[in-house]
């Protein structure tokens, strides 16, 4: 499956029928589905995202700024967020089956259609970006709407698409392909829009001029520092060199940083003529652009922060940082905020890093996990946060699924005179319970100081458990659902010689569904003992025989996996691939019995009243 995300942000926070109008011109395109609409008021401003397949995202990208430059009139906008156009950026992202060429393909087409159809100037960025400078939205942005008249007297700025002209209702759009960019916001118990800046130019990759003097705690008070004939500062520490070539040296040589690129690139310098201008020292982290403003819905102010790649710099390590620096400055951080949505692989990654401080078990359940990163990270200080809303990339299970019945309910369901769910969907279920106590064998271990040298370990084993047990639980649905493509393929027409040859193909393609998805389940399962040897070996005793049950509820998954193959094997014509499977089984059902057998004889030991 092809999947694009597109993230467009309309200068529009206030008017929720104007915004609903906005989205509703995506929503009607078939194929696409948004996602959320997060307006903000004192912004002016609504991030919309939503995904589809890439022809279907870019037809709804071209509809959303089409309607958006219908309805909104940039000539009278204001509000706290930088902004050149009624659709301000509009950056499309790959999620599934598409690369980020694939997507700088999108921008580019839905870029000139924009400019041809409804004359707008585009300006590409990040990976789609034309210049090398355009990269950053900031320099792109630059000036923002009300210095758009002015920019196409310049050569330099004709836009990459549409006419070089000032357009007064819609502005310009800035277009792009790029990676997931979590839209992040830190709350601050001030309304100084000043000391949340200066908390901001601490984290944020393009920094700030650098000080001198009266800089603690507050940097923002300091004496600037500017270069001279002579005297050239590092912007990092207190080297001075006496030519730029010398400090561009010592900056690269013990620094790693390109002053080049920080004059040049990010600062918008000429090389040439530095004498006099303020010294730039980087902040913190990389991929982070951050500003300070004061949110009078709020009543507080923020640090506003854009996490370009959050696998490089994760929201909750920006978070820490800011902690640090807002203590030292006398503020505290009361929460922080998620504007749009969160991939899953974050939330969970920050709920793990704070799991860990506690000095407890990250082998928890997924919704352990995010409620811990969503209560350490304040998440829902000054608005809700959903997960099912909030998380991309969250299982939604359907209401329908076995899974979802009570105890009472699946276990009727499968006495009723119905071949599914049956024995494949019983063993998946018998092995995640086997996964679900190995772990909770490991959790009630760790922390415990006698555990503490092998608490690395269960810690590890513990996480795997938790994925095998997803992965046998989603089984449960996933063997009936292999079973039902038989059915359907037992149900087609053969009245015909194509049709005969339709048919025959696709029932032994269930055939073959039907037993690949009970092998894994033997394999999750067999996996699942081994884990519950380690419990048995090096969790608490007291919990040894719970460390017995999971081995034992395993096999008994791994033999039933194993059952089901082999029903379907026999109905499977190609005598390699069921000769292959039937090796495998047998030694899966021979390494779960051998291994039960040391778990077994262990927990015996243990239990043992002469022990």
């Amino acid at each position: 499956m092809k999947l694009v995300e597109c993230v467009p942000n309309i200068s529009e926070g206030r008017n929720r029928d104007r915004i609903d109008e906005v989205v509703s011109a995506a929503a009607a395109v078939e194929g696409v589905t948004v996602l959320d609409v997060d307006p903000g008021f004192d912004t002016n401003r609504t991030v919309i995202t939503f995904v589809g397949d890439p022809d279907s995202v870019a037809e709804g990208a071209f509809r959303l700024i089409k309607r958006a430059a219908e309805l909104i009139d940039m000539s009278a906008h204001t509000g706290a967020h930088p902004r050149m156009g009624a659709t301000d950026v509009c950056p499309f992202i790959p999620v599934e089956g598409v690369t980020m060429d694939d997507c700088v393909k999108i921008a580019r087409k839905v870029g000139k259609r924009v400019g041809d159809e409804l004359g707008i100037p585009i300006y590409l960025y990040e990976h789609a970006a034309s210049k090398p400078e355009w990269k950053n939205l900031a320099v792109v942005r630059k000036g923002e709407y009300e210095g758009l008249k002015d920019r196409f007297e310049d050569d330099y700025w004709k836009p990459d698409f549409g006419p070089a002209r000032f357009n007064p209702g819609a502005g310009a759009t800035a277009m792009s392909a790029r990676e997931f960019l979590i839209a992040y916001n830190i709350n601050l118990n001030t309304k100084s829009k000043d000391l949340a800046n200066d908390i901001a130019f601490e984290l944020r990759e393009k920094g700030r001029a650098k000080r001198s003097g009266n800089i603690e705690p507050h940097y923002f008070k300091g004496e600037m520092v500017r270069y001279a004939e002579g005297n050239w500062p590092c912007g990092q520490c207190d080297f001075v060199g006496k030519s730029y070539d010398e400090v561009k040296s010592h900056t690269k040589d013990l620094h790693d940083i390109d002053l080049d690129w920080v004059n040049r690139d990010l600062y918008d310098r000429d090389l040439n003529d530095l004498d006099g201008k303020t010294v730039k020292r980087l902040g913190t982290f990389r991929n982070v652009k951050a500003i300070g403003w004061m949110i009078p819905e709020y009543g507080q102010a923020q640090i506003s922060i854009n996490l370009t790649n959050y696998k490089i710099t994760p929201p909750h390590v920006v978070l820490e940082a800011a902690r640090e620096e807002a203590a030292r400055r006398g503020i505290i951080v009361t929460g922080s905020e998620v504007v749009g949505l969160i991939p899953l692989q974050s939330i969970m990654e920050s709920g793990r890093f704070y799991l860990e401080r506690q000095g407890g078990s990250t082998g928890v359940p997924v919704s352990d996990v995010i409620r811990t990163a969503v209560q350490s990270m304040g998440l829902e200080d000054v608005a809700e946060f959903d997960p099912a809303k909030k998380i991309l990339g969250l299982p939604d299970p359907a209401l329908d699924q076995l899974v979802a019945l009570g105890v009472r309910e699946f276990t009727d369901e499968v006495s009723r005179d119905s071949p599914a769910p049956g024995g494949g969907s019983i063993a998946a279920l018998a092995g995640g319970l086997g996964a679900a106590l190995s772990s909770m064998v490991a959790n009630l271990s760790i922390g415990k100081p006698e555990f503490d040298e092998v608490a690395g370990e269960l810690n590890n084993m513990a996480g795997r458990a938790q994925v095998l047990k997803d992965g046998l639980v989603r089984s449960v649905d996933t063997d009936t659902q292999a079973f039902d493509k038989v059915m359907d393929a037992l149900r087609l027409p053969k009245d015909t010689p194509e049709e005969k040859k339709a048919r025959s193909q696709a029932i032994q393609a269930g055939y073959i569904a039907a037993a690949e998805v009970p092998l894994e389940t033997a394999r999750m399962c067999r996996e699942v003992i081994s884990l519950a040897h380690i419990a048995a070996q090096k969790g608490n005793p007291n919990a040894v025989t719970d460390a017995g049950v999971a081995a034992l509820m395993a096999n008994a998954g791994v033999k039933g996996a194993v059952f089901n193959v082999r029903i379907n094997l026999k109905s499977i014509k190609d005598e390699g691939f069921r000769s292959e499977l039937d090796r495998e089984c047998q030694a899966l059902w021979d390494g779960a019995e051998e291994e039960t057998s040391q778990v077994v004889k262990l927990v015996e030991e243990r239990i043992s009243p002469s022990k």
